[in-house]
């Protein structure tokens, strides 16, 4: 069974950062391609970015390219999110996940960007 545990969220002013990261229980996780997603209030879930299995391929939306960056260690089935010049339309609840997306979703990590 796939657990993802998503953790270093939090409130943060405009213009901070944030570091994501997500243990991912996925017995072939160094197979897979993995993405972070996010769902802002009142809005669907949405893929930001995502990594090949070898780390050495990445893509992002277009509304945070830029300003984040997805790695991976293999090592360690942890898949990270490094979130800088953070804007209020940033703020959602994240998650990762594998890409696409299968099994149960993790319970994300609240963002909130605030002044």
């Amino acid at each position: 069974q796939v657990q993802l545990v998503e953790s270093g969220g939090g409130l943060v002013q405009p213009g901070g950062s944030l570091r994501l990261s997500c243990v991912a229980s996925i017995r072939v996780f160094r197979s897979v391609r993995m993405g972070w997603y996010r769902q802002p209030p009142g809005k669907q879930r949405e893929l930001v970015a995502n990594i090949r299995s070898s780390g050495n391929t990445t893509n992002y939306a277009d509304s945070v390219k830029g300003r984040f960056t997805i790695s991976r260690d293999n090592f360690k089935n942890t898949v990270y999110l490094q979130m800088n010049s953070l804007k209020p339309e940033d703020t959602a609840v994240y998650y990762c996940n594998t890409d696409p997306p299968v099994g149960s979703w993790g319970q994300g990590t609240q963002v909130t960007v605030s002044s």
